[in-house]
Parts: C-alpha cells; sequence; structure tokens
C-alpha cells in the first residue's frame, strides 16, 4: 500500500497517483500501432517491420523504416516551430502557406543557367539569378519566413488580435503570394548544391539535429522557461518581470523560419517548387504536436513529445501503404486523428483539473 506523507497545509503526496510522463504514453501508443500492423501483416503473409526476401541479407525492412521517418522529417521541422507556438498559448496556421511562397521564391534563386545545354526553360530572372550560390537562396528563403513569423507574432503580441485569426490572414496571404509569385507555374532546374540539401537521408539529419538542438533550448535555456510559464499563465508572467510581447513575437518568429526551412528541404527534395506545396502541413504539424502530448491550452509539452507523435503519423502512412489501401482512407484517418487528439488533450486537462 502506498503511503501518503503530509506537505504544507495538509496537502498530501501519494506516489501511486504519480502520473507516467506524457512522452512514455505516446512511446507506447507508437509500439502498439506498429505491432498491429505487424500483426496485420502476418496474417496476410507479410511483415511490416521485418525483411521476408531471401536474396536481402538484413533482419529489418530498412527501405520501409527509412520512408518512415523520411516522409515525416520534413512536416517535423514545422511540427517543432508550432510546437513551441502552442506551449505559450498560441497556434499558428499559417506555416503551410509559408511553405508554399517560401518554395517558389526560394527556387526562384536557386535555379541554374543551362538545362540539357539550352537556356532554362523555367527561369524566373535573368542571368544575374543564375548558378548564384547555394546561400544564397537560403538565406533568401529563411528571410522569407522570419519576415512572415515576425508579422504573425507582432500582430498577436501587440494587436491583441487572437493568434488564430492572425495566423489564419498570413495563411491567405502567403497562398496568394505562392500562386502570383510565378503566376501559378512552377519553378524547377535547382543548381546541383542545391538539390543535395534533399538528397537521400539529409532531411532526417536536418530534423533530428534541430530537435536535439530545440529540445535542449526549451529544457535548459531561459528562452525554454519563459515559453512555459507564458502559456500557464500570460498575467502572472508580465507580472514577474517576463517581456511577453516580444517573447511571442521571438516565438512565432522562429516558427516562421522553420517552415520556411522545411520550404528549402522540400524544394530540394522534389528539385521543383509549385504553388501547391505545403496544404495541409500546418494541420499535420498541430496533429504531431497534440499527439505528442503538447496541451493546445499552453504550458504543457515537449520536443520529444511531438517527435514521436512524427513517428506515430509516418507509421500509420506508411502501415496504410503497406496494407495497399487508398490515398482517401489515409486523409479520412489523418483528420479522425486531428480530432482524437484535440479530444485526449481536453481529457488530459480535465484529469488534471480532478487530480
Amino acid at each position: 500500500m502506498a503511503q501518503a506523507t503530509h506537505g504544507i497545509g495538509g496537502l498530501t503526496y501519494d506516489p501511486a497517483k504519480k502520473a507516467r510522463p506524457p512522452e512514455l504514453n505516446v512511446l507506447i501508443a507508437l509500439i502498439l500501432i506498429t505491432v498491429a500492423f505487424e500483426l496485420i501483416g502476418r496474417v496476410m503473409g507479410d511483415s511490416f517491420l521485418f525483411n521476408t526476401r531471401d536474396n536481402v541479407d538484413a533482419i529489418f525492412n530498412w527501405p520501409r523504416l527509412n520512408i518512415i521517418i523520411l516522409q515525416v522529417s520534413i512536416i517535423g521541422i514545422i511540427a517543432l516551430g508550432v510546437t513551441q507556438v502552442i506551449i505559450t498559448g498560441g497556434i499558428d496556421l499559417s506555416s503551410g502557406s509559408i511553405v508554399g511562397a517560401t518554395a517558389m521564391i526560394t527556387m526562384s534563386f536557386a535555379q541554374t543557367a543551362i538545362v540539357n545545354g539550352n537556356p532554362n526553360p523555367k527561369a524566373i530572372f535573368g542571368d544575374w539569378a543564375m548558378d548564384l550560390p547555394v546561400i544564397i537562396p537560403i538565406v533568401i528563403g529563411l528571410a522569407c519566413g522570419i519576415a512572415a513569423g515576425f508579422v504573425n507574432g507582432a500582430l498577436v503580441a501587440f494587436t491583441r488580435i487572437p493568434p488564430f485569426i492572425a495566423t489564419l490572414g498570413m495563411m491567405v496571404f502567403a497562398r496568394g503570394l505562392s500562386r502570383w509569385w510565378s503566376n501559378g507555374n512552377p519553378v524547377s532546374f535547382p543548381t546541383e548544391s542545391f538539390a543535395s540539401i534533399g538528397k537521400g537521408m539529409m532531411p532526417v539529419a536536418i530534423f533530428v539535429t534541430l530537435a536535439i538542438l530545440f529540445h535542449l533550448i526549451l529544457t535548459q535555456t531561459k528562452y525554454g522557461k519563459h515559453c512555459y510559464a507564458i502559456g500557464s499563465n500570460e498575467q502572472a508572467s508580465r507580472m514577474s518581470g517576463i517581456n511577453v510581447a516580444s517573447h511571442k513575437v521571438l516565438v512565432y518568429t522562429i516558427a516562421g523560419a522553420l517552415a520556411a526551412l522545411a520550404a528549402v528541404v522540400l524544394s530540394s527534395k522534389n528539385l521543383t517548387a509549385q504553388a501547391g506545396m505545403g496544404v495541409m502541413y500546418e494541420l499535420d504539424a498541430i496533429a504531431m504536436a497534440v499527439i505528442g502530448g503538447v496541451s493546445l491550452q499552453g504550458g504543457r509539452g515537449s520536443i520529444l513529445g511531438t517527435v514521436l507523435g512524427a513517428l506515430i503519423f509516418g507509421v500509420i502512412i506508411s502501415g496504410f501503404t503497406f496494407l495497399k489501401l487508398d490515398a482517401y482512407y489515409q486523409e479520412m484517418v489523418k483528420g479522425a486523428i486531428i480530432v482524437g487528439a484535440v479530444v485526449l488533450d481536453q481529457w488530459r486537462q480535465q484529469s488534471r483539473r480532478k487530480g
């Protein structure tokens, strides 16, 4: 029987009621979903995780495991920024549109002048914008994302417009910009140096590196402590000396920069940029964060949880492909996951209040 210890004011602490870390619950869910696909595969005479080909000397199906991580890494980069926004009690609906606009602008400055011995048929600008050093399109892309994020943060912090409305406006504006930029035409044929950014498992390496970096920032720095404090109680944070407005601008600016970086990686990986890139990415990123334990009410969550939430998305998408289910089933399930994640978040909040 657990022993309760008395604290100040008669409060008691019961070790038996100590909650498990939210990340542990997410990890368990990830394992259960993976096992479910494996069992279904076994019934069908195949394996989801393990190699079943005699001519391949490997225990695991590494191509599928690589695809699971690769297909969520770019949206995962966006989710890292969205996580920080939600922790502060905000929301960002513009990240997918920022991806589309930034991809178009970035690719315009990443083009090569000659394609198969002929002038680039997709050229947006003249020779002055061709074959530029790779750092130039990257910096231009990041600057676009930073500007968009700064506007979002300024609107939220200084005009007191609800984050939903402020970022919704940016979502519509950025999507319109992406379609206006080249009259809706795709922008293609990047330089080899720019194309190398999204080759192979580079998107995964970028995602993992950023996840580790922002995990340390949120857990070990004053910036992270202020994020959680503002999300938990904005008024108390302001009274304790935190510059809430400036911090919100910084958080939204970082989110915009990460969305722009995702656009750079995506356009490099696809070797083209199109105005429709990034559609629904914002909802996927929000769902990854909430599934990972980030509270929509602010003040709770972690980068580790978001990474696990991204892996759950990857396993579900890959599992449906493995089962040869049509793509529209994936969209239906993703919609159910988003709603379920919100319901789960509300249930967690009610449980904490009752506890």
